[in-house]
């Protein structure tokens, strides 16, 4: 991941795939905080690749994931669900 982003660039598609990638890994480990952290890195590559690009959307959705899994979740106050 460090080569990809000093060869490549540190919001190039590779390297975003490569930061996801590790950060998935370190989710299915149950390593929540350095995920979040790749996680949020990769979610700022929206700014280049834009918003609707399949990658940054799945980063959003594992990052939410994420907050869940630590208990950084409240429901939205205009929420009508129970």
């Amino acid at each position: 991941m460090e080569t990809s982003k000093t060869r490549l660039g540190a919001v190039h598609p590779s390297t975003v795939m490569s930061m996801a990638n590790l950060a998935s890994t370190y989710r299915n480990q149950g390593r929540w905080e350095e995920a979040e952290k790749l996680e949020v890195q990769v979610k700022t590559s929206k700014t280049k690749l834009g918003v609707d690009y399949p990658l940054t959307l799945t980063s959003m959705a594992n990052l939410a994931s994420t907050y869940i899994n630590q208990g950084r979740w409240e429901r939205p106050r205009s929420c009508s669900c129970r």
